[in-house]
């Protein structure tokens, strides 16, 4: 995942070193909230204008490629130079939001009410997360840390794999089926996203203890969509391979 707390360049150090440079315009919780909300908007202006497209019958395709790519490539700036954030966190939402649209009209028109759903998904598990995190049920150890990093590490290389071998006709086992062993590795798939969530509190916490500058409410409101654009379709999938077997 790109832009996460447990990134080596986002460091409690490297917060210090930018409070220096900040003086008095430092991260705040409340600005990265209206951040968070403001990228959130963009995002779903972009989504439903290219789920609109599709139920009127436009093709949507080079929209869908357009945003994944735009998206990517506006993400991975943002990440190794946060300093952009404010500038181009709003592109990649509205960027991400046309892949996001197109892609879950086409899940929609296989799965009737299956958007509602995954959205209703993500946010509840997002909101229980907070609560969790707010109430200290669950520390943020070192440990866990490295687990959750880990994981996601694990699973992007997964998914690089089976992007590769699908070149040459080659699927993963159980990845994309919907057995009960594809739908558990979904399952264990939403929980790790679910837990980067944690992550970013951790990290926006983190940033506006220690003073981080005022553009860091981007790059947290940043990693934090990325985290729920993620659990997001990762939840249709999981819904997918379930209605499926239906």
């Amino acid at each position: 995942m790109i832009g996460r707390s447990g990134n080596p360049t986002l460091s409690d150090n490297t917060f210090e070193r930018q409070q220096s440079q900040a003086g008095d315009k430092v991260m705040t919780i409340d600005g990265t909230v209206h951040r968070t909300m403001i990228t959130l908007v963009l995002l779903l202006a972009g989504a439903f204008s290219s789920w609109k497209m599709y139920f009127d019958g436009e093709n949507v395709f080079p929209f869908m490629i357009g945003g994944l790519i735009a998206g990517f490539i506006l993400a991975l700036i943002v990440s190794f130079v946060p300093r952009t954030a404010p500038f181009l966190v709003p592109l990649y939402a509205v960027s991400e939001g046309l892949f996001l649209g197109a892609l879950s009209a086409n899940y929609e028109y296989v799965y009737d009410g299956i958007t509602l759903q995954a959205a209703l998904l993500t946010m509840g598990v997002f909101v229980a997360l907070l609560l969790v995190y707010r109430l200290r049920i669950v520390k943020v150890t070192e440990n866990f840390k490295l687990g959750v990093i880990a994981a996601t590490g694990g699973i992007a290389l997964v998914y690089l794999l089976s992007l590769v071998l699908g070149f040459f006709g080659v699927s993963i086992p159980y990845l994309h089926e919907s057995s009960p062993v594809g739908i558990g590795i979904s399952v264990v798939i939403v929980i790790v996203a679910a837990l980067n969530l944690v992550l970013d509190f951790d990290f926006i916490e983190n940033g506006a203890r220690s003073g981080a500058p005022k553009y860091m409410e981007w790059y947290g409101a940043f990693g934090l969509v990325v985290t729920l654009v993620w659990l997001y379709i990762e939840m249709l999938r999981l819904l997918s391979k379930i209605f499926s077997r239906d």
